[in-house]
């Protein structure tokens, strides 16, 4: 699930600020310790503390590593390169250790944004903008700065001065919109109104798509004017954008009229939040991390920092540490909803299916009338494999949508999945041409009924249609390409058939059903010395157990001996379930 789109989508920079200085490699380290050959043996010391601190660091271990860390640093204090990496995993965890550190480090930026936080936090707004007004001139920080200077302004007391350090920036065509909202928040909390309208206005131009935050925001100024319908229809936008945001809708309505912005505290996570979802890409993720970070610092009950930053972690390869940042999200939260959605999700894909199980039920009994609940907990019975299950958590969600919208053919494809996978081949077909009734131009429902209709051998005519369709939307899908090349061989057209299998294998060269394919094309062509060598090649990419059947019977009426090397279902999907995944 990812709700957050980016507040300025065309800033795209090559290099985070602090790059270098916020992770420290392990390699960079090393030669300030003893070699393994003079180490004593001991796993204690600096030189055992510092690798054990390095591995928790490696798989996210946050806290050990921050322990680990220091302990190295106690037993070698004035080692540079262990201080910035104490203080970079002590900031990471979120522990109060990170400050003390910090002071130690006057050329480290990471550190002296925290410095400044915490300053800000103390009211000391002079000594907070000062140190930010220090932050390199260069790459990120000519964005990061002015917003931080400005609230530092604004903290101070001084509206006038934030606001023209913002006005002229708003005029930049890729940033403005950012500069914008940030200005609107300090005319906002100023009760500077027809500055506020102003600069929302401008925002709201800048920002096409809808997205999260900024509806939050700007549905509370609307509301605070008065304008309830207004603010009510900048809500439910949310809607158009994902329907998970659905979910959150209410509670959204029943909280609009609190302040986005309390102080100008809030308003540096803010811009910690917007740089983040903003720079959300690999060269930059370290960075949006540890902003992140610096925003839950400053504001620990900010929940759409928290959500964000759990999908980083996720994405990221540490799904415990995920967890760990929602567990303190309030269950009367407006975005509790979609947290609880997002846990059942990391749940499952740690292996606590049941406890995933649980969440969803709850949050179907928690929101009866959302679809989504139900339709997550279809998806888990699906990939479980557990079809009955899933059908009917599918059945339920289904129920619960009333006017049906061109974005519920998934339901009726994922149900159809599960129809045809515990064989019930009519409803299944019956959900796939609803689903293209709904949403024609589906690639993978068009591929799924139109390979489904070539295997049986019927309505062969309509199965190329829907499958030429598919290949025209995902011309380089291997497996749409399979399924063109397989109606084809059916229909006799073994010309046809050889030119679309040999193109899917080259897309997809170690998938077992398209070489299987592909040699029964050859031996159609009479080329049949490359059929089994295609067949026997098949069998070594370990189908699944009913297309190793079909592939050895291949091999045995060709009189040449297979390899014997199936496999099971659970290891490789179906050809059809592979196409729908790759849709996902």
């Amino acid at each position: 699930m990812n709700i957050f789109v980016a507040f300025f989508s065309p800033f795209r920079p090559r290099a985070a600020l602090l790059a270098i200085t916020l992770l420290s490699a392990c390699a960079a380290g090393s030669a300030a310790f003893p070699s393994v050959n003079n180490a004593t043996g001991d796993q204690g010391g600096a030189y055992g503390n510092y690798l054990s601190g390095q591995f928790a660091l490696s798989q996210g271990a946050l806290d050990i590593a921050a322990s680990r860390l220091l302990a190295a640093l106690a037993d070698d204090p004035t080692n540079g390169q262990l201080l910035r990496q104490a203080f970079l995993a002590n900031l990471l965890a979120g522990r109060p250790e990170a400050v003390r550190l910090a002071v130690k480090l006057p050329d480290n930026a990471a550190a002296q944004l925290l410095l400044a936080d915490e300053a800000a936090r103390q009211g000391d707004w002079d000594s907070a903008k000062q140190r930010y007004l220090a932050l390199p001139h260069q790459g990120i920080s000519q964005i990061l700065e002015p917003l931080l200077v400005a609230w530092s302004d604004m903290g101070a007391g001084h509206p006038d001065a934030a606001l023209a350090i913002l006005k002229p920036l708003t005029a930049n065509k890729n940033l403005g919109g950012i500069y914008a909202l940030h200005a609107a928040l300090i005319a906002d909390l100023a009760g500077r109104d027809a500055d506020a309208g102003r600069y929302y206005d401008q925002a709201q131009t800048a920002f096409a798509a809808p997205n999260l935050r900024f509806a939050q925001i700007l549905a509370s100024w609307q509301a605070r004017q008065g304008q309830m319908e207004e603010a009510r229809r900048t809500i439910a936008s949310l809607r158009q954008g994902d329907s998970v945001l659905s979910m959150a809708v209410p509670a959204l309505e029943s909280d609009i009229t609190e302040r986005p912005v309390a102080n100008a505290v809030d308003g540096i996570a803010e811009t910690y939040l917007a740089l983040a979802a903003s720079l959300r890409q690999p060269e930059t993720e370290d960075f949006s991390l540890l902003i992140l970070r610096l925003a839950l610092d400053l504001r620990p009950r900010f929940t759409p920092a928290r959500l964000l930053l759990a999908d980083m972690l996720d994405d990221g390869g540490q799904p415990e540490n995920a967890l760990q940042t929602l567990a303190s999200v309030p269950n009367d939260a407006p975005l509790a909803g979609l947290i609880q959605l997002r846990r059942a999700t990391i749940e499952n894909q740690l292996g606590h299916t049941e406890t995933a199980i649980g969440i969803l039920q709850g949050l179907a009994k928690q929101f009866p009338d959302r679809p989504e609940p139900l339709a997550q907990l279809g998806d888990l019975y699906r990939a479980k494999e557990q079809f009955p299950q899933a059908i009917t958590a599918y059945d339920g969600a289904i129920a619960r949508i009333g006017d049906m919208q061109p974005r519920g053919w998934i339901l009726f494809y994922a149900r159809g999945i599960c129809y045809d996978r515990s064989h019930q081949w009519p409803k299944a077909q019956a959900d796939f041409e609803h689903a293209l009734q709904l949403s024609p131009d589906q690639p993978y429902v068009l591929n799924y009924l139109g390979y489904s209709w070539a295997e049986q051998g019927t309505h062969l005519a309509e199965a190329r249609k829907l499958i030429e369709k598919a290949v025209a939307i995902r011309p380089n899908d291997g497996a749409i390409i399979d399924s063109l090349g397989w109606v084809l061989l059916r229909q006799g057209n073994t010309a046809g058939a050889v030119h679309w299998l040999e193109r899917a294998v080259e897309m997809e060269p170690e998938d077992a059903t398209i070489n299987g394919h592909f040699g029964d094309a050859l031996w159609a062509a009479g080329r049949k010395l490359e059929a089994t060598y295609q067949w026997r090649l098949a069998l070594t990419f370990k189908p699944d157990p009913d297309e190793a059947a079909r592939i050895e019977a291949r091999l045995k009426q060709a009189n040449i001996p297979g390899n014997g090397t199936a496999n099971t279902a659970e290891q490789v999907a179906p050809h059809q379930e592979k196409a729908h995944e790759g849709g996902n």
